[in-house]
């Protein structure tokens, strides 16, 4: 490719914003589906401290993931995380419509649905409540971002250091838009899966061939081997 980019580097490059757009995406959808069933007043408390605490988790989660994962056999773990992860984005995908808009219209703080309220159909909880499960969700939801950000981005750093700095910057000031927009468009949402998925599987067969000294076979777009470490010199 010309300008010295070769083509897993854009690859990975893409990969990271969808995968950042869309797990900024989730979580906020999941800290807005906590918060829909408080009180107005309350509310918008609930989602800043869940989007603040989000925002530092991922910061945390950052400068501690990328050196974890040169251990072996945590690579191999934080596959198997991601496709856990798969199968939890792939049932919040299927919630019902109206669930899904009243997350996003708790996040965004706007009548989505013209129905003259702010997810008005949720069922009530309090403050202590909503903010137990935020913050629960906020630290799988953090460490599955930052996972997934390292998985795509390969051993092109400069892709791994942009990702981070677009997850952290996305869940601070533009959770609320995305939100809105992954209601919209939900298509968005099942690529984005679609592309971790493909992540999570590389990992495992990566994190696999790591564990197993080097002995597995190279699967084209999956996973192109890797060189015998120094001591078998």
């Amino acid at each position: 490719m010309p300008f010295g980019i070769d083509a897993s580097f854009v690859s990975s490059f893409f990969q990271v914003i969808l995968i950042d757009l869309v797990l900024a995406g989730d979580n906020a959808v999941v800290i807005g589906l906590a918060a829909a069933g408080l009180p107005k007043a309350v509310r918008g408390r609930a989602i800043l401290i869940g989007i603040a605490a989000a925002t530092v988790m991922r910061i945390g989660f950052a400068l501690i993931t990328t050196q974890l994962l040169a251990m072996t056999g945590l690579l191999l773990a934080g596959g198997l995380l991601l496709l856990w992860v798969c199968w939890k984005m792939y049932e919040e995908l299927r919630i019902s419509p109206a669930e899904h808009e009243a997350a996003a219209e708790a996040v965004a703080h706007a009548d989505l649905n013209a129905d003259g309220t702010i997810a008005g159909g949720a069922a009530p909880k309090t403050l202590r409540q909503a903010v137990i499960q935020i913050i629960i969700a906020d630290v799988s939801m953090s460490l599955d971002n930052v996972l997934a950000v390292a998985g795509a981005a390969q051993h092109h750093w400069e892709v791994l250091v942009f990702g981070l700095v677009l997850s952290v910057a996305l869940m601070g000031v533009a959770s609320a838009f995305i939100a809105k927009l992954l209601n919209r468009h939900r298509w968005i949402a099942w690529v984005g899966l679609l592309i971790i998925l493909y992540v999570a599987i590389k990992m495992v067969y990566e994190g696999a061939d790591q564990v197993l000294g080097y002995t597995l076979p190279h699967i084209p777009f999956i996973y192109g081997g890797h060189a015998a470490p120094a001591a078998a010199h």
